[in-house]
């Protein structure tokens, strides 16, 4: 068993059962109980300035009864902090306002089986561990000054409910996200994976002073398309949007989404899925109403198959949970958290001289007659759902591109673009290989993103326009 999953395991069975006893009659409760573990090195002007860590426990109760239904927390653990959140809850659900849209609890189903079982030494790895990354990434950055964060993350968490549903699991992450500056440019480089072993503190670190030192005096360009190769950093972002506008069962219930469902709305290249068994990105196996999670299909060779649910979206379509609630998925809608774009081929790309982030970068960077290079977006937010028009900036390095060639950095650049539609058939001109894992900046998704190239990107300004 993952550390203390007994011990959550016991307080949820107990919370559970002191508040159907509270409440009485036929009411529907759930408890979840979860412990994060977070640990995190910052380093700033090439040194470890911050070492910090916390351990956190919270429990969730949520009890519908009589058509209304009630949700509170608690990170008050012991035995009066329970009973305050029981007497709490069955107090505000009496008070509380019909729900119409109430699905019920989850029943009994066991979890998929992972492909591999969480690495614990990565969910507890210690300053120790860190700081022996970060000084190879400070190390490999050189005479340029380096600034970010090494974290590792493990979360144990407990379910219950009073239709007999319990199920337990541990995720675990470790992530690496920096910069490396000259005077004038910055370059990045990040990744993130279930395993420590994974990330190389070295070559994540030359990666961003190569970046940075080939930024150095940027030019002009005017606005307009351009044929764009997305490395990976960029291609997460656009994964992210993806899943938390379009692929959300609640958006596409109320009308919102662009998705329509069994039409070609991508290029036959693309397929998507959202993941939590296999691969480097982490992901619970079952959602905060106790639903399993399993391998789901979004988009098989262009063609829309799905989107993810929580029970409410899903009664409202017809269909059944995909396992995606979240805490505020009745609000916001579900939405995919492991999201991958499958890989041209699944083959690791290798280390490359110049801005390029490797060599799966620079094949497709071969193939661009004239067009940019873009390592990251930056500050991205949506203009239209319905078309899922987004604008933003480019970030820590643009380049031209000529003849295959990268020949001279370009300034930030301001862009307005319909991400649907930039990955419309006939747009995509090549996926790269291997796809590394990233962590949101949002801190609460994994995304496996290869490096795309696109017939064009809608580029509307300079970045202060």
């Amino acid at each position: 068993m993952s550390p203390d999953t007994g011990a959550r395991t016991e307080t949820a069975e107990r919370v559970l059962e002191a508040a159907r006893t509270a409440v009485g009659g036929s009411a529907d409760v759930d408890v979840t109980v979860e412990h994060e573990h977070l640990a995190l090195t910052r380093f700033a002007n090439s040194y470890i300035h911050q070492n910090v860590a916390s351990d956190t426990d919270t429990i969730t109760l949520r009890i519908h009864a009589d058509g209304r239904t009630a949700v509170n927390a608690t990170t008050v653990t012991d035995d009066a902090g329970l009973a305050a959140l029981v007497e709490r809850t069955v107090a505000a659900v009496r008070l509380s306002p019909a729900d119409p849209g109430w699905a019920g609890l989850s029943s009994r189903a066991p979890m998929p089986v992972p492909s591999a079982e969480p690495d614990l030494a990565t969910g507890g790895a210690g300053p120790e561990a860190r700081a022996e990354q970060v000084k190879a990434y400070v190390d490999a950055v050189g005479d340029l000054t380096a600034a970010g964060f090494y974290r590792n993350r493990l979360v144990v968490t407990a379910y219950a409910n009073s239709e007999g549903q319990a199920l337990h699991g541990t995720v675990v992450e470790a992530a690496i996200d920096g910069i490396a500056k000259t005077a004038s440019s910055d370059g990045a480089s990040r990744q993130a994976s279930r395993r420590m072993s994974d990330l190389n503190g070295a070559a994540l670190g030359a990666r961003a002073a190569a970046k940075a030192l080939a930024s150095q005096d940027p030019v002009e360009i005017e606005p307009g398309e351009y044929e764009v190769v997305l490395e990976p950093t960029a291609v997460s972002d656009v994964l992210w949007v993806l899943g938390g506008y379009g692929f959300n069962g609640k958006s596409l219930t109320e009308g919102t989404s662009f998705v329509r469902l069994g039409e070609q709305q991508f290029d036959p290249s693309v397929s998507l899925v959202d993941d939590p068994l296999s691969g480097p990105a982490a992901g619970a196996l079952f959602d905060a109403e106790g639903t399993p999670r399993d391998r789901l299909e979004l988009v098989r060779d262009g063609v829309t198959r799905a989107v993810a649910h929580d029970r409410r979206s899903a009664r409202e379509a017809g269909v059944t949970s995909t396992g995606h609630a979240g805490a505020d998925s009745a609000v916001e809608g579900a939405e995919p958290i492991n999201v991958r774009l499958e890989p041209a081929v699944d083959v690791t790309p290798t280390e490359v001289e110049g801005p390029a982030a490797d060599s799966s970068v620079q094949a497709l960077v071969a193939q661009v007659r004239r067009g940019l290079l873009v390592t990251d977006h930056w500050y991205t937010r949506c203009l239209d759902p319905r078309r899922l028009v987004m604008t933003g900036l480019t970030r820590n390095g643009v380049w031209l591109i000529e003849n295959g060639e990268i020949t001279r950095p370009v300034k930030n650049l301001r862009f307005t673009q319909s991400y649907p539609e930039a990955l419309a058939p006939g747009r995509v001109l090549g996926i790269g290989t291997h796809a590394p894992a990233f962590a949101s900046k949002y801190g609460a998704y994994s995304a496996m993103a290869p490096a795309l190239r696109l017939a064009g990107w809608n580029f509307t300004g300079g970045a202060s326009g």
